[in-house]
């Protein structure tokens, strides 16, 4: 049997930052991908975010990709909105993503920093927070 404990943040926004994930909309969405992330067998441990981004802290089993999991999660979580009528323009995510590796011993400051978006956010914008993750985790901007 293999043992695999490997901690992703995902960071994705709504196409071009469009502010669609609106205070009931943005819960009803979060609770929709945890609940279609179970019946993946796709490992969430929280979901949080704000009007035009969201965050997902998950684990990865031995079979699974980062990427695999966030275009399952993309795909169908927008498929889903669209379907159901849950906004009035259709829902889009960007197509670029952040994702990086958590170790064991910083996943309750994650958690913490997820749960806690929209007051993070009332204070910081977004612009400001992209720019700070590009330079902490050293990303290379092409083009």
């Amino acid at each position: 049997m293999s043992f695999v404990r490997i901690w992703i943040h995902s960071v994705r926004s709504t196409k071009n930052r469009k502010p669609y994930l609106q205070n009931e909309i943005r819960q009803q969405v979060f609770d929709h991908i945890i609940k279609n992330a179970k019946q993946k067998d796709i490992l969430i441990e929280i979901v949080g975010g704000y009007v035009d981004h969201i965050h997902i802290l998950f684990r990865l089993t031995n079979d699974q990709t980062p990427s695999k999991v966030i275009q399952l999660i993309k795909g169908e979580s927008s498929y889903w909105i669209n379907k159901h009528g849950i906004m009035t323009d259709k829902f889009e995510w960007q197509r670029e993503y952040f994702a990086v590796s958590v170790s064991e011993d910083e996943v309750s400051r994650i958690k913490q920093y997820i749960r806690n978006q929209s007051d993070h956010h009332r204070s910081k914008p977004y612009k400001e927070i992209y720019d700070d993750f590009i330079k902490k985790y050293r990303f290379e901007i092409k083009g």
